[in-house]
């Protein structure tokens, strides 16, 4: 294979299972600064998932891949939708998490409906990914409002490594089954393209106590990738489509008083088409230009029914270093049409809107000497609700030696108002008890992080990272003096303090082991004139401690085995109890290009994870199998 490679000028993929752990401190990563560091040096609590992480994970949905990452707290509601966040500040069951940004090869993919994302919609090929990074703590400077606590960004492998084809067949005793495909090749013209799809089902989920709940779902994908270079310009075009039919369980997607005791079957497809122009410039500079249509479809009967289209036009423009300063700066424009179609439960007013997001951003990275480096940024945002947002930040970075680094930050990052915050009304007319947000503001965060990633031995690599968010002008709920109806406010207000930590250790030249551990203290309050009790109450809905253990050993050359132990501490406010969660997969390599593998998860016994009370679903033990062909 190596030599076919080099006979045809392709770049062999790095296995990343055969790199040290030193060598997997200088992968190159792009989610802190938007341009390529070495993790060593990045100067913010970013973990990389790799591709080698993802296969020996035996995950089969991207939320799953996630459960990897240790500065996320990944819990499912029911079979198809699932709560992802970062450092506390969890939204409800029926509300998505807020103050997460999570975009798809640079697709931003949070909906200003909701504010958060539909993680049933997001349907990646998961061998083709080509690692996550995700970043725990502020990202306003670099990705604009909505970066609050975290950045969770999605990388998918160029054309050119996916040349061939591939099939891939899972199934598990939940009632899990899919296959995927994809072929790749290169154009006379020296265009690599691949072409790809997908299809999963999945059967009802166990309640807590007895019987079944409506959370069954098929879900479908098909896209495409090209890329291609020109010289100094290189492209990329990447376009999916997706189709998703949901059972939707009780309460719904979005909780009424008194709503309705049927819910009907969820529609949600998509398609977007993406392309990408970079040139790269003498002395290390370049610019890039980057423009996206994403249009989705979301019917959720009886309660309502939404069609958004978004464009989307980003540029970037990083400067050749000058003396000690490392500049680049950018600008982004967003539009979305988002038509509603209300019901008698709950109604968008107005129904129909156009929706408008501008910023331009600068960043400077100064090198004060060989080993002191300052970096100083700021986004100038607007937004559709608020108008105009500032959103600075400065990090210091010491690196102490060559395999030791602290680092030091402070910003302020905004949560912007979304749909749900403002226009919102229930039921869907008059007289309404819910009266939207007329005084709603953005939810702003200052936040301060003190960071070491380090290297004391060989073999041995780990990060701690303390944090502080003050965050002010919470959303939360306020009922009007007579006590006849409620309307969103900003009269919440609140911290949260907490440590990160993850290490790496090759205990033998086969056996990699893995740790990862959060701890979060948070507390909610009422500013003068708030009324909204529950809203306080919610500063108990996220763990107050995760833990994660895993073990990857090499048996020989065509097997393995990984083994992954997780414990969440209790929810209150939801009413979770604490858990502890054993998973296990073996995968044997049966000649070269085809390897299978079986997986088992919650080996220990089942549990709810999150969501009403009333609808718990129970995920029990499951065991699966997944077979893949490389030819």
């Amino acid at each position: 294979m190596p030599v076919l490679a080099a006979a045809q000028g392709q770049v062999t993929p790095v296995d990343l299972a055969d790199l040290s752990i030193e060598e997997l401190a200088n992968i190159q990563v792009t989610s802190v600064s938007k341009r390529p560091e070495r993790l060593q040096d990045a100067a913010a609590a970013v973990f990389v998932i790799t591709a080698d992480d993802i296969r020996s994970s035996g995950a089969d949905s991207l939320p799953e891949v996630l459960r990897l990452a240790p500065n996320l707290h990944v819990a499912r509601i029911n079979g198809y939708a699932y709560s992802i966040s970062a450092r506390g500040m969890n939204s409800g069951p029926s509300v998505l998490s807020n103050k997460i940004l999570v975009l798809i090869d640079g697709r931003s993919v949070y909906t200003p409906l909701f504010s958060g994302v539909f993680w049933d919609a997001q349907d990646v090929l998961l061998e083709d990914i080509a690692r996550i990074e995700v970043v725990s703590g502020p990202g306003g400077v670099m990705w604009g409002l909505n970066a609050v606590s975290g950045v969770i960004n999605i990388s998918t492998r160029s054309a050119v490594d996916t040349q061939g084809g591939m099939v891939a067949l899972h199934g598990a005793s939940d009632g899990v089954a899919g296959t995927a495909f994809r072929q790749g090749g290169t154009s006379a013209g020296g265009v690599a393209w691949r072409a790809f799809g997908k299809v999963t089902r999945r059967s009802d989920s166990e309640r807590v106590g007895d019987g079944r709940i409506d959370d069954g779902h098929r879900r479908a994908l098909v896209g495409m990738r090209a890329d291609w270079e020109r010289g100094v310009d290189a492209f990329s075009v990447i376009g999916n489509v997706n189709r998703g039919r949901l059972d939707q369980p009780a309460p719904g997607e979005l909780a009424t008083p008194n709503g309705p005791t049927t819910f009907g079957r969820v529609r949600s497809d998509g398609a977007n088409l993406l392309a990408r122009w970079q040139r790269t410039l003498d002395a290390g500079a370049s610019v890039s230009l980057q423009a996206y249509l994403d249009h989705t479809v979301r019917e959720s009967p009886p309660l309502f029914a939404e069609r958004l289209t978004t464009a989307d036009v980003q540029v970037q423009h990083t400067l050749a270093t000058k003396g000690r300063h490392d500049l680049l700066w950018g600008a982004n424009y967003r539009s979305t049409r988002d038509r509603v179609t209300n019901s008698r439960w709950v109604a968008f007013l107005p129904a129909r809107t156009l929706l408008r997001w501008g910023s331009v951003f600068v960043q400077d990275e100064i090198l004060l000497n060989d080993d002191w480096r300052l970096t100083l940024g700021g986004r100038v945002e607007y937004n559709h609700y608020t108008g105009i947002e500032w959103l600075p930040s400065a990090r210091l970075s010491w690196r102490v030696s060559p395999q030791h680094a602290l680092w030091a930050s402070a910003a302020r990052t905004v949560r912007s108002p979304a749909r749900l915050d403002v226009d919102a009304f229930v039921p869907g007319q008059p007289p309404f008890i819910l009266r939207g947000g007329p005084q709603v503001r953005s939810e702003v965060a200052r936040v301060l992080e003190l960071g070491y990633r380090g290297q004391p031995a060989a073999g041995l690599s780990y990060t701690v990272v303390l944090y502080h968010h003050d965050y002010d002008h919470l959303r939360g709920q306020q009922i009007d003096p007579g006590f006849s109806y409620v309307e969103f406010a900003s009269l919440l207000e609140g911290s949260a303090s907490g440590i990160e930590t993850w290490a790496s250790w090759q205990a033998m030249p086969r056996w990699r082991l893995s740790a990862g551990w959060t701890a979060l203290h948070q507390r909610l309050r009422l500013k003068p004139g708030g009324n909204d009790l529950m809203g306080v109450a919610a500063a108990r809905r996220d763990p107050s401690h995760t833990l994660q253990l895993r073990s990857h050993y090499n048996i020989d050359d065509a097997r393995e085995i990984d083994v992954t132990l997780r414990r969440t501490g209790e929810m209150p406010a939801s009413r979770i109890a604490s858990a502890t969660a054993l998973d296990a997969r073996f995968g044997w390599r049966l000649r070269p290009g085809l390897t299978l593998s079986v997986y088992g998860e919650n080996l220990n016994g089942g549990h709810a994870q999150f969501g009403s009370t009333t609808y718990w679903a129970e995920f029990e033990r499951r065991v699966g199998g997944k077979i893949r062909w490389d030819y």
